[in-house]
């Protein structure tokens, strides 16, 4: 059984096996819960290497004119853009191979550009300042959450949103049955005790916009 390590998002010692996954293609796979800020995640013993990540990354077919994605990525899209100011511009981080969010947003006036580790590895994308960010399905794949979200969070302006799109897990009976941990690139999993603890502990507003959207708002600049 793996040793205890410390969480990706809190740093506390997580020491509580949640599950462990006996049967299919994930055989003998863990994932641990962090009592502290209810992060579950699979132990660095249990992840993919990079190239073993990427390669599946790769079958991902979403393509930018398939009308079901892009009514999927509007879950995100639509309720970010109602609170931003006309012509705000964006920073897209996980795009994927085919940025189809960044090309929808940027469509409808709000210009986004994008990043991505493996797609689009762009260092100095990150040293600017944007107005939002946008992280859609990619959470769910770091391990180590705390990292990037300060590092998006140092990129937003005062009062831009940091949009996030993951599925969040409720309980563990339906834990053991969720679609969610078929895929193996899959390390992180959040509920939404977690969000709240993300939002506290950066100081952030949060808005609950949809079962598995979350905006996250950084406060207005404080005056001397």
């Amino acid at each position: 059984m793996t040793t205890a390590w410390q969480c990706g998002l809190c740093g506390q010692a997580v020491t509580e096996l949640f599950w462990r996954r006996d049967k299919g293609s994930l055989r003998g796979r863990e994932y641990w819960h962090c009592t502290n800020c209810q992060l579950i995640q699979v132990p660095p013993t249990d992840r993919l290497d990079t190239a073993a990540e990427k390669a599946l990354y790769d079958l991902h077919q979403n393509e930018p004119d398939d009308e079901g994605y892009r009514r999927f990525l509007n879950r995100t899209a639509e309720p970010l853009m109602a609170r931003l100011p006309p012509g705000a511009q964006g920073l897209d981080f996980g795009s994927g191979p085919q940025p189809t969010l960044a090309a929808m947003l940027t469509t409808a006036g709000f210009p986004t550009t994008t990043y991505d580790l493996y797609y689009a590895d762009v260092p100095q994308r990150l040293q600017q300042m944007y107005d939002f960010v946008t992280c859609t399905e990619v959470v769910e794949h770091l391990g180590q959450p705390l990292q990037v979200f300060a590092q998006l969070l140092a990129c937003l302006k005062p009062q831009g949103w940091l949009a996030i799109m993951t599925k969040r897990w409720l309980n563990q009976e339906r834990f053991k049955t969720w679609f969610y941990l078929n895929d193996p690139t899959h390390i992180s999993f959040f509920h939404l005790d977690t969000f709240s603890w993300l939002a506290e502990h950066f100081d952030l507003r949060i808005d609950y916009v949809a079962a598995d959207v979350v905006l996250l708002q950084r406060r207005p600049a404080k005056t001397p």
